[in-house]
């Protein structure tokens, strides 16, 4: 049997279903999605909203690199399902994939209750994935691994397909009157990145290129990024894979007297400014805050009631999305506030 055969097995098996059978204790609430009470059930006196099940413990475990503030935002979704559902959260990241495949390790070593983690570079936590399984510990996926989730045997996964994204940010160039344009990719090997691109390119019908920087050296991305648009004057458009870069194409752009436009996947409260200012043309969002949240959320869910976003064979899709001047606005003020 494959793992991905046998981790669908597993998930219906006895375990699970006497976990589905434990009732499902809200302090203050009649159901996990956070309803009010009944008032003939009485009132504990918590907090509504307030999971009363016994505590657990949740690794998340993704390939954050320094200084990158898309992951604040995960985590703080994260974060706000922990406490609602008295989850304690072990964060731990790093960009490069054999030392994130060790902090999986951790976390199973500490015989935790339930990881949740990225793939950006899933070939490299193919064994370390396998021996979590071997634990009994459920995984989820989130942000990078929509191809390979359910090879590697994770019960769900939540964000948004890449190269969907990457298709419908190409369109919008068409619709832009784009002509030529520049990929800026921050981290070689990360496949959700190259998706990115590649799906630009798929249905962008203007000219494409993909620049690689180190996108762990602000100061080397934006030298880089100005010394191309020196290059080749006639760069119209760069589509940046992160917030943070897309504010340094900006400060490039200006550097260079060029006159391309930006445009970037992702978004934090500086973008969604520079996008009222003109600055930035629009952005890809693929609403982190909901993917930290669903993925520790799906964890608790799974734990006291055996169930499965997607039926564990679909993922579920948090983007993508556009945001432009048209609505940025109304996201702006949950941007402001951390969570977009």
């Amino acid at each position: 049997m494959d793992r991905s055969s046998h981790a669908r097995s597993r998930r219906f098996a006895p375990a699970v279903a006497l976990a589905a059978a434990a009732a499902l204790t809200l302090a203050g609430c009649s159901s996990g999605s956070g309803g009010k009470k009944a008032d003939e059930e009485g009132d504990s006196g918590a907090s509504a909203g307030k999971a009363n099940t016994p505590r657990m413990t949740v690794a998340l475990v993704t390939h954050q690199a320094p200084g990158d503030t898309f992951w604040d935002i995960v985590r703080k979704g994260a974060q706000a399902a922990a406490d609602k559902d008295n989850v304690k959260l072990v964060y731990s990241a790093d960009p490069n994939a054999g030392n994130q495949a060790n902090l999986v390790q951790n976390a199973i070593d500490q015989k935790v209750d339930g990881i949740a983690v990225t793939l950006a570079k899933p070939d490299a936590l193919k064994g370390v994935l396998a021996k979590a399984e071997k634990a009994g510990i459920p995984v989820v996926g989130l942000n990078s691994g929509l191809a390979d989730w359910q090879k590697l045997g994770l019960m769900e996964f939540f964000g948004q397909d890449e190269s969907v994204a990457g298709e419908a940010l190409g369109k919008r160039l068409n619709e832009d009157g784009a002509k030529k344009a520049v990929c800026v990719i921050h981290e070689q090997g990360n496949v959700g990145l190259t998706q990115r691109c590649d799906g630009v390119k798929k249905t962008f019908e203007g000219s494409i290129e993909n620049l690689y920087v180190n996108g762990t050296d602000m100061p080397s991305v934006k030298s880089t990024i100005t010394a191309k648009l020196k290059q080749s004057s006639d760069i119209d458009h760069l589509v940046t894979l992160g917030a943070p870069f897309a504010m340094t194409a900006v400060q490039s752009v200006d550097e260079s007297g060029s006159k391309a436009k930006v445009a970037t996947f992702d978004l934090n409260k500086e973008l969604t400014g520079a996008i009222e200012k003109g600055d930035i043309e629009f952005a890809v969002d693929q609403q982190p805050y909901l993917q930290g949240y669903l993925a520790v959320d799906g964890l608790w869910l799974y734990k006291n009631n055996g169930n499965y976003s997607g039926g564990g064979e679909q993922p579920v899709l948090t983007g993508p999305a556009f945001v432009d001047k048209s609505n940025v606005k109304a996201v702006a003020e949950f941007a402001s506030k951390g969570t977009r």
